[in-house]
């Protein structure tokens, strides 16, 4: 049996595998093209497409794929064969550098938001080489960008590494200024933290709304839930540890760097953390990642629910994305460093993203806006709507002490002074972390926590670098004109502390004052739904600084404000259908089954002279009433989505799903799981919440 060092990315065409099987021109080629974004010459793409389908074929791959992610916000892929008939009959076994390059996909059927017609059918699939190949089952899978035929982003990817490159050339100038000049790149990283519930898959076979929407439609609550804080980080039970255990593995052997695993605070809920790496890498291995958890769950009998709010009245899930940014050197801008010259290279590091996240938190919040996390933001153990930072005490001392010109003392009575006085160091945050804040800086890093469990973490990082980047550029147009580069790097931090100080709180943000404040006093935006977030994409100052970076084109912005609405329509939609057809065919029937038997009961005991309990009138009574008032609330939702069908533009279409669909959901769920409260266990036609929570031992 391999050790765990042996199987870490055996399935992987990594850096060893690369000097292993490329000649060393070759590979120094290569590793140019990867690092410094030099031209892939014909012949280096042909040594390595040799040399991968060689490495595939002995690790059992028949096929190739071009692995991209749609606008679907899956991944894609379409496996073709690496054989080749020969002349004598038999076949070979080829794979060129032409094909490793370039893909031509079916384009038509995938989501372009009007940017492609459906009879315009040719799209092509890039290769990535920032993200190593691997081999999934029998399939060699090699990571692309996806494009139309006319040169359109179609994919989550090709946005990501534009965004990427426009923070790293801003980052490189206000570097260059600091007199960092051997640094020749700088790179995002994140960690996305991935939560999840597990459940019995018999069980879920049972449940239509999870079938078909990854949700509990109806459900009242369990008599227990998280309330005791008994789940939380408590023993992993042994068919649990069996999943994680396989889980682990299966990443591990695609190099995916698996680090923490534990339970979450919901019952049946858990999470897995990986360490961090480059942001692209980590796109692609967190979608690996939910397609891995949910193919393993199922060896186990279970299914892997990773929708945001898949049981009401305990905790979602979320994705915490964890985002530094660091050079080639190693050295993280984020860190706070311990001499003068790194103080004063974090702190403009450190105003770069609180302005970012001020001037641009319509962009954090849509890139994080879907149907299933709306049920999720403002909830107890996910932050609001409302954008805000945590920095901790001591940095926020620290920036008011610099906005103000006067000392700043910590607890070793250090003052400190920025500009041309000399920096004293100073200690990383130690304030506690703060769970109820979107966006908190915890020692080295910024922690997204918005992001919902099923989301791809491409959006929220496309926005995040992009903003960044401005914000950096602005900088850069400044301090390159300065005549005093001291006194102008200490009014320009000075006049960015002023300026978007109100985007920082260290508070609760689960706080109704804070919420008051934040959009009252500070001025700050509450976009609570995706109808309300999703449209802002479209605002000219952020069209303006995404299109300046170069990071989307208008008709690509147009296209995704679009695709996005679409898909929260059809989501609500389909919920909305899956609701009238579980209680026209299981709930009412139920209820109407139940109720003859009360009725009968009663019946019977007037027959021999017995009185019927006082249980069985009210209950019939109560039932009765209920099963007139879920037929009704039923139909009216079955009338609203017919007339909601109607509406043709995706705007307007959203906002109705919002303010009308979603209320009468709403109506008809309160009436059905009141009725389950009532209804005796064998007669409900499906699983309750308090087996789906605690089915799993």
């Amino acid at each position: 049996m391999k050790s765990v060092a042996e199987n870490f990315g055996s399935l992987v065409f990594d850096d060893r595998v690369m000097k292993a099987t490329l000649s060393s021109s070759v590979y120094q080629s290569l590793k140019k093209t990867i690092e410094e974004n030099e031209k892939l010459e014909t012949e280096v793409a042909n040594a390595v497409a040799e040399a991968m389908k060689d490495w595939a074929i002995e690790n059992g791959a028949t096929h190739f794929t071009h692995w991209f992610q749609p606008l679907t916000g899956i991944t894609a892929e379409k496996h073709d064969s690496f054989i080749t008939p020969s002349p004598d009959g038999r076949v070979l076994m080829e794979f060129s550098g032409k094909e490793l390059i370039k893909g031509e996909p079916d384009a038509s059927s995938f989501p372009s938001g009007g940017l492609r017609a459906t009879f315009e059918a040719r799209g092509y699939t890039a290769w990535d080489p920032t993200s190593y190949a691997f081999i999934k089952g029998k399939t060699l899978c090699i990571p692309t960008a996806f494009c139309s035929y006319g040169g359109e982003a179609l994919d989550k990817k090709t946005p990501l590494l534009r965004s990427m490159e426009a923070l790293n050339k801003q980052a490189l100038r206000v570097l260059k200024l600091f007199g960092n000049d051997s640094v020749k790149c700088v790179k995002t990283s994140v960690g996305p933290e991935q939560e999840y519930f597990l459940i019995d898959k018999d069980l879920y076979d049972k449940r239509k709304d999870l079938i078909f929407t990854g949700r509990t439609l109806f459900g009242a609550k369990a008599p227990k839930g998280q309330e005791m804080n008994d789940h939380y980080f408590g023993v992993i039970k042994p068919r649990v540890a069996a999943y994680m255990a396989d889980l682990n593995e299966e990443l591990w052997k695609l190099g995916i760097l698996a680090k923490t695993q534990h339970n979450e605070v919901a019952p049946a809920q858990h999470e897995m953390a990986p360490i961090y790496t480059t942001t692209n890498i980590a796109t692609d291995h967190n979608q690996l990642t939910m397609e891995i958890m949910q193919k393993v769950a199922s060896k186990h009998n279970l299914v892997c629910l990773l929708h945001e709010k898949p049981f009401a009245g305990v905790n979602g899930s979320g994705k915490h994305n964890n985002w530094s940014i660091s050079t080639d050197q190693g050295e993280n801008l984020l860190n706070p460093g311990k001499t003068p010259f790194e103080n004063a290279q974090f702190l403009l590091f450190l105003c770069s993203v609180i302005q970012a996240v001020d001037d641009y938190q319509d962009l954090l919040r849509l890139s994080v806006a879907t149907a299933g996390n709306d049920h999720r933001l403002g909830a107890n153990e996910a932050p609001p709507a409302v954008i805000s930072i945590f920095l901790g005490d001591e940095l926020t001392s620290i920036l008011e002490s610099i906005e103000n010109d006067t000392p700043y003392e910590d607890a070793e009575k250090q003052v400190m002074k920025l500009g041309v006085h000399v920096l004293p160091k100073f200690r990383k945050d130690t304030t506690d972390r703060n769970r109820t804040s979107p966006f908190a800086f915890t020692g080295n890093k910024f922690e997204f926590r918005m992001l919902g469990s099923s989301n791809s973490i491409a959006c929220a990082n496309i926005m995040l670098n992009s903003s960044v980047a401005e914000s950096l550029k602005q900088y850069a147009d400044i301090l390159e004109k300065a005549d005093n580069f001291q006194e102008a790097l200490h009014d320009l931090i000075k006049k960015t502390i002023k300026e978007h100080k109100r985007i920082i709180f260290n508070g609760n943000g689960y706080d109704d004052a804070w919420i008051e404040e934040a959009t009252k006093q500070r001025g700050l935006l509450n976009l609570k739904t995706t109808p309300d977030a999703m449209p802002e994409l479209l605002n000219k100052k952020n069209v303006d600084m995404l299109t300046s970076h170069k990071v989307f084109t208008v008709p690509e912005l147009n296209s995704r404000c679009e695709i996005m609405l679409d898909n929260y329509n059809k989501t609500v939609n389909i919920e909305a259908l899956t609701m009238v057809d579980m209680a026209r065919k299981e709930i009412l029937p139920a209820m109407e089954k139940y109720s003859y038997y009360l009725a009968k009961s009663i019946k019977n005991k007037k027959e021999i002279s017995v009185s019927a309990s006082k249980y069985e009138t009210s209950t019939l009574d109560k039932l009765t009433k209920l099963i007139d008032s879920v037929d009704e609330e039923t139909d009216k939702l079955d009338k609203k989505i017919v007339e909601l069908g109607n509406i043709s533009d995706v705007v307007e279409f959203s906002k109705a799903v919002k303010d009308e669909l979603l209320p009468q959901m709403a109506k008809l769920r309160l009436s059905a799981d009141e009725a389950e409260t009532l209804t005796a266990e064998e007669y409900w036609p499906f699983p309750t919440y308090g087996k789906l929570l605690f089915g799993v031992r």
